[in-house]
């Protein structure tokens, strides 16, 4: 089957249309007392909202993009996965949607070739939605509005910078690290998941850092990071959104935070 090829305009206008049918199943379930829960064999909780938008996604791009893989959190990949790919996290902040809290998401990106060239962040409950295209800029639309073109900011030194992330599990040999960089900023807050790595791209936050993620929990938010200016990495340094952490910062912090988590603050 040969492969189409399609503008970054064009796979991102699918991309939100993907993110509208998500929004519409997702929201329908956010907060039902008849939602059901599972447990993965990785012991992390699946509800039958994370399944079915995953479903949808996936019926969408196998009509409309039937030559383009596809990587998902709840169903795996497909046989065809390639060198152009689709990676989707139906519900990114599955706890929270489960307890009512409204910072959850879904994660929808484009994968060319190892680099991602289109992300898309919708958080319905939040009534925000964060997107970005290789080469087209990073925008954030807020209570269905008109977008508004987004960027990081411009604090230089760790000691004026606003760092946000999740937890302290994971952290393994790195905790003392962290926490040494978390006390070396002026602000810090536990905010977690996508909202995280969205407030850097907006500018509102300087770091966000996570140290165990998964491909789906990262490649929307890299180009969206990317495109607003900042840089996304592993906590190691590593560019991208493939090596099982994830590091955005405005750019101009980025050496700085990556030689704090590995012990270089000489």
């Amino acid at each position: 089957m040969t492969l189409e090829k399609y503008s970054h305009a064009e796979d991102l206008a699918l991309a939100m249309e993907l993110a509208d049918a998500a929004d519409s199943i997702a929201l329908s379930r956010y907060q039902s007392l008849d939602l059901i829960i599972t447990t993965k064999p990785d012991n992390t909780p699946v509800t039958d909202a994370d399944r079915a938008t995953e479903q949808a996604i996936r019926a969408i791009l196998t009509a409309k993009r039937p030559t383009d893989g596809l990587l998902g959190e709840e169903f795996g990949e497909t046989e065809n996965i390639g060198s152009r790919y689709w990676v989707i996290d139906p519900i990114d902040g599955t706890k929270n949607f489960m307890r009512g809290v409204p910072t959850w998401a879904t994660l929808i990106a484009l994968v060319e070739d190892g680099e991602v060239v289109v992300g898309v962040a919708s958080a319905p409950a939040l009534t925000r939605r964060w997107y970005a295209a290789h080469g087209l800029g990073a925008y954030v639309t807020f209570n269905d509005g008109a977008p508004r073109k987004i960027s990081v900011s411009q604090i230089s030194e760790i000691k004026d910078a606003s760092i946000t992330y999740s937890d302290f599990v994971r952290w393994n040999e790195r905790r003392s690290a962290f926490t040494s960089l978390i006390d070396s900023c002026d602000r810090s807050r536990g905010l977690g998941d996508f909202w995280s790595h969205m407030l850097v791209a907006e500018g509102a936050a300087d770091i966000a850092v996570e140290p165990s993620l998964a491909l789906w929990d990262m490649a929307a938010l890299d180009i969206i990071v990317r495109e607003a200016g900042g840089k996304f990495s592993s906590i190691s340094g590593e560019p991208g959104p493939h090596h099982r952490s994830g590091l955005s910062t405005n750019g101009l912090l980025h050496d700085q935070v990556v030689k704090h988590l590995n012990g270089n603050t000489g």
